[in-house]
């Protein structure tokens, strides 16, 4: 739930029973604008808002938690969340390591710390560095932690970030890690109210803040576009204002950079969309624009490198080359300070037809790369010579796994990785980047049974022949006539990659019991590359949703499943994927969970942050753009004379991103249309399904509850 995640066409149609066909009509789309008349439910917490929300939720738990199957798997949730024996994932800071934790003892959570040597032994001596749970009494405040923003170089000064209730808007304290006490905040540090904001060290004594200074300082997407400069000691509305964006931005920030070289920058970053940025470097006269693609990521700054990776292709004033979308490059820091418009990169990395970068990730001398070749995980060290040419090698990874870096150490080159697959219990594994090599350190023990399971990836025929790929978990022995109850998912946006992950409630809680799971990698993604996610936006973002809707056309085809006894779930960006699916395609599927979604397609600019995703799915300003909307948007197209399977639809109130008005809005409308639904909406979470443990465990145990009931029984 997240949002800030690519046989023939003749042969399929010629395999299509008449059974199926009948099955797999598309309902009548309109561009006609409804009237919108649930607007009051915008007003998240007005007395007749609530009264809504609690009578939708007392009425869909009523019959789901009463159900026979939901004790069992609530209780099964709840004990892969707070199994002792989950991985404990850790954070470098200094050479030590440092992880957050919850458990039945630890609603809120623990920050805590233990050396490397320690770590890596079956039981670490940890020390309590900071007691969320005691936090929240002593501030009588549903804290939910987000996090640490340490000063280098030493991670010795951090802003704590604080949540009330898991909203993005946060509040910052400073703390001092090596205090040698338990909740050390700094006497008179830095303290931030709440606010959403972004804030980088300069110094040990300078601050730069953007976040909300008053009226005139906020983009129409809620996020802070002024900068300023604040130094210890003085008042924070006394912090001088060096850099300003437009209101019309997505949001506007500073970033400090450092290497282990001694090389510091300040960038500051002016999101003009969602995916394109302007980029300045602070100079002694000011900032000064970088002449860099406004669709490029900025990865970090190594050995006087800052590196960059490519979203568009890029031909540099005064170069003959084009460097395609998908590279990675290098730039001289010192180049740039002395003529930030004529920039001569150095390609680290360069795609091919198959292999895509992924992450960037940086430690005191090496440069790590994860990408995916076919949606397989992959990872290199890379290595800047003295000429300043650099060189790869490759880490072992098996294939059919997911592989990222987990942390790294800018002290020294050490780094974890992570690799994880359906069926491959999540591994930690410490890496030396010198000596490229992988060592193994913690393993997942294995959460569900597995033995008769395996991992097929398969691909489908969108409707324009595009091949779409997709992953089937499933028992080894299923029978092929449509019978087996099926979840499929997807995410469709924002460039965000689906891959495989060791998911041990849907292990638990769905295959054990005999269910298959499928990922379907459709366009959106950034699975094959920038190209991949750019074929869907905006007005061409039918292709998405054909791409889905394909492949469970493939899976009836094959007698995977069928329309009776599959399901899908998404959330967030995937939410409106299912909101989607559920109107244009009501008789593909018996299930739909639809998780803190997007839904009312011709508003979601005025709501919450939604201004903030106009460069995905475009703006009701723009008349083609409004149009298209309007025939996608889910809100929109409910239909009284169509016939939908009951849905499940899931949302948060303190979900400051996306909001819960979308959820209420659909689940609304579908009221007055008079068609079945299943509702919650919980309080705390944020744009999650909870804030602690067991929250989450009613949540996922609700969800396969309803899919128990819909698809198995």
């Amino acid at each position: 739930m997240n949002l800030w995640p690519r046989k023939t066409a003749v042969a399929i149609a010629l395999t299509l029973s008449s059974w199926q066909i009948a099955h797999t009509q598309t309902a009548a789309q309109t561009t006609t604008e409804q009237p919108d008349n649930y607007q009051w439910l915008e007003d998240v917490s007005s007395p007749r808002s609530t009264a809504w929300v609690k009578s939708e939720n007392e009425r869909s738990a009523k019959i789901i938690t009463s159900d026979p199957h939901y004790a069992a798997l609530a209780a099964s949730a709840l004990k892969v969340l707070e199994s002792p024996e989950r991985l404990q994932i850790p954070v470098f800071r200094e050479g030590e390591v440092y992880n957050t934790w919850q458990d039945a003892q630890h609603v809120r959570g623990i920050l805590r710390r233990t050396t490397l040597s320690n770590y890596l032994t079956a039981k670490p001596d940890w020390q309590t560095v900071i007691d969320y749970d005691a936090l929240a009494t002593k501030d009588n405040e549903k804290w939910v932690q987000k996090g640490l923003n340490c000063l280098y170089p030493g991670n010795r000064l951090c802003l704590v970030s604080l949540s009330a209730g898991g909203e993005d808007a946060e509040t910052l304290r400073e703390f001092d890690l090596k205090s040698g006490k338990t909740g050390a905040f700094v006497d008179n540090g830095f303290v931030l109210p709440k606010s959403k904001q972004e804030v980088t060290w300069v110094d040990k004594d300078t601050l730069l803040v953007a976040r909300n200074w008053g009226p005139g300082t906020m983009t129409t997407s809620g996020y802070p576009f002024v900068v300023k400069l604040w130094k210890r000691g003085t008042p924070l509305d006394q912090a001088k204002e060096v850099y300003r964006g437009q209101e019309s931005d997505v949001s506007a920030h500073a970033v400090s950079l450092h290497d282990a070289q001694g090389h510091h920058a300040v960038i500051f970053e002016r999101g003009i969309n969602f995916f394109e940025a302007e980029y300045s470097l602070q100079t002694p006269t000011g900032p000064q624009k970088i002449a860099i693609p406004g669709k490029s990521d900025l990865g970090g700054l190594l050995d006087g490198q800052l590196i960059l990776t490519l979203n568009e292709d890029w031909k540099p004033s005064g170069l003959d080359t084009t460097l395609p979308q998908g590279s990675v490059v290098s730039l001289s820091l010192e180049a740039v300070e002395k003529d930030p418009t004529h920039l001569k990169p150095t390609t680290i990395f360069a795609p091919t037809a198959q292999e895509f970068a992924q992450d960037v990730s940086i430690t005191k001398n090496h440069l790590i790369l994860t990408t995916l070749d076919h949606v397989q995980g992959r990872a290199y060290i890379y290595t800047r010579s003295t000429s300043g040419t650099w060189t790869s090698a490759k880490l072992d990874i098996p294939d059919n796994l997911s592989v990222e870096v987990v942390t790294t150490d800018h002290s020294n080159n050490q780094f974890f990785l992570e690799t994880t697959g359906f069926l491959n219990p999540t591994a930690l594994l410490l890496g030396d980047a010198p000596a490229t090599t992988l060592k193994p350190a913690k393993t997942l023990p294995t959460q569900f049974d597995a033995s008769n399971l395996l991992v097929e990836q398969l691909q489908a025929t969108s409707t324009d022949g595009t091949k779409v790929p997709y992953f089937v978990v499933r028992r080894k022995d299923i029978p092929y006539d449509g019978s087996n109850p099926t979840l499929m998912t997807a995410y469709g946006g924002f460039q965000v990659s689906e891959t495989p992950r060791y998911n041990p409630i849907a292990g638990k809680l769905w295959l054990e019991r005999g269910g298959v799971y499928v990922l379907a990698n459709i366009r959106g993604g950034g699975e094959f590359g920038p190209a991949w996610h750019d074929a869907g936006l905006k007005t061409h973002r039918q292709r998405i949703y054909d791409d889905f809707s394909s492949v469970a056309q493939d899976m009836f085809t094959r007698k995977i499943t069928s329309p009776r006894r599959l399901g899908i779930v998404g959330g967030s960006n995937g939410g409106l994927l299912m909101g989607v699916e559920f109107t244009q395609h009501p008789t593909l599927w018996n299930a739909v969970v639809i998780q803190v979604p997007l839904l009312d397609m011709l508003r979601f600019e005025h709501i919450a942050a939604g201004a903030s995703w106009v460069g995905e799915y475009g703006t009701t300003t723009i008349p083609d753009e409004r149009k298209f909307l309007a025939h996608i948007s889910p809100y929109n197209q409910l239909n009284p004379n169509t016939t939908y399977p009951e849905p499940l639809i899931f949302t948060t109130t303190k979900d400051d991103r996306v909001g819960p008005v979308h959820a209420r809005k659909f689940a609304a409308r579908l009221e007055e249309f008079h068609k079945p639904f299943f509702y919650d909406e919980i309080v705390e979470g944020g744009h999650a399904a909870g804030a602690d443990l067991k929250e989450q465990a009613h949540t996922w145990a609700e969800q396969y509850t309803y899919l128990t009931l819909k698809l198995m029984n």
